[in-house]
């Protein structure tokens, strides 16, 4: 088990955190969770997440530093686009946690695994941030928890992992736990005269994820990428609120792995899907961020931002959850885990994760009928805590 702070890594200055089945860095600006590489030391590791192909380009100084470091994993208050102030503040794009620098605050290693937590102020939202990123030993999982405080005001918070995807059309596919609503969003995603081309149809209730309305009247799957070449779609999956964890997962057959994002729905409510595809021309997107999807659990209202998501909206009409309330003290914290885990030959797609809460394991059923067991420390998503590490 390694940590080390900080060395440069596609342009961005980074910490690096690692054991024998995960190697992640986290960048010091937005706190970016990538590259992350799975089972390292084995002939074939698994780098599931998309760095954005300007990663080391000079872009003009209007670019925010989001945007320059776009990778990976990260942490978003307030999630979305934020085009509209609140409260008399405009903030960036996703919030300060992911443009502001991010500095050490502990890190720990034990036999049980290793840890590090940073820091961020939050001086337009108000209060801090605290995120510390956990590995244990001898599992390929990664375990996040995001403590704010001294907040005085709502939030909409979200995870955005970004993953890349293989050229082959459709070649992955994806599968989530039980919905009560999906739908687009009641704009396109991008305008052709702001040179951005969109598919879905908007403001439209999706009652099959495979079969999906699109502006010329035909239907597309969304469980199946990279799908839409030349487009950028967004569609939000709206979680059961009674179940015990909601999951997104990803299944690679060709590459015989999947991905996989567990957290509780009654924290992060939604999943945004973001289906990158070459539909932006503008810079520094210049139609080349292909085959990227984001899979974005979060507490929002699409990515229209902090004011739209604190006010009423048609997610929150329907008793959707798209904002949070800090505790008394302006205290509130998130838990999530993400990993990924090999499968055989036969395992065709997830249709389930079943949680083995006692045995601190998970099992990932697939439509075929295989199954595989995955080392999970489940309880975390109730807790906050990991045995043998002080993470909180």
């Amino acid at each position: 088990m390694t940590f080390e702070a900080t060395v440069k890594i596609q342009g961005q200055e980074s910490f690096l955190l690692g054991t024998r089945h995960v190697e992640l860095a986290l960048t010091r600006t937005g706190g970016m969770l990538g590259p992350v590489i799975f089972f390292p030391r084995e002939d074939e590791p698994i780098r599931p997440y998309a760095v954005a192909p300007w990663a080391e380009e000079t872009l003009p100084d209007d670019v925010p530093p989001m945007l320059r470091a776009l990778r990976g994993d990260w942490f978003c208050s307030a999630f979305g686009e934020n085009g509209e102030p609140y409260r008399g503040r405009r903030l960036p794009p996703h919030g300060e946690t992911a443009n502001l620098e991010w500095r050490e605050i502990r890190n720990g290693e034990t036999s049980e695994g290793c840890w590090l937590r940073l820091g961020v102020d939050m001086p337009l939202q108000g209060g801090t941030c605290h995120a510390t990123t956990a590995l244990l030993a001898n599992q390929s999982i990664i375990y996040q928890r995001h403590d704010l405080a001294g907040l005085s005001g709502p939030i909409n918070p979200g995870h955005h992992a970004t993953l890349a995807f293989p050229t082959t059309k459709g070649g992955a596919r994806l599968s989530f736990s039980s919905l009560v609503h999906a739908r687009t969003y009641v704009e396109p995603t991008a305008r052709p005269e702001d040179r951005g081309y969109s598919w879905l149809k908007t403001d439209a209730e999706i009652a099959d994820l495979h079969a999906a309305p699109c502006i010329d009247g035909s239907s597309t799957d969304l469980c199946r990428y990279p799908a839409r070449r030349g487009f950028e779609d967004l569609a939000i999956l709206c979680a059961d609120p009674t179940q015990e964890f909601a999951w997104s997962a990803v299944t690679f057959p060709e590459q015989r792995y999947v991905w996989f994002a567990m957290r509780d729905p009654k924290q992060l409510a939604s999943t945004l899907l973001w289906f990158s595809n070459g539909g932006r021309h503008f810079p520094p997107w210049n139609g080349r961020h292909v085959n990227v999807m984001g899979i974005e659990d979060i507490t929002a209202y699409f990515h229209a931002g902090l004011a739209a998501s604190a006010r009423e909206n048609p997610l929150s009409a329907r008793g959707i959850p798209t904002c949070l309330r800090p505790d008394a003290q302006g205290r509130l914290s998130i838990f999530y885990l993400q990993g990924v885990a090999r499968i055989p030959a036969d395992f065709d797609c997830v249709a389930d994760i079943e949680g083995h809460w006692r045995d601190n394991s998970i099992v990932l059923r697939a439509e075929s009928g295989a199954a595989v067991a995955v080392q999970c420390h489940l309880d975390f998503l109730r807790t906050g805590t990991l045995p043998g590490l002080e993470i909180q």
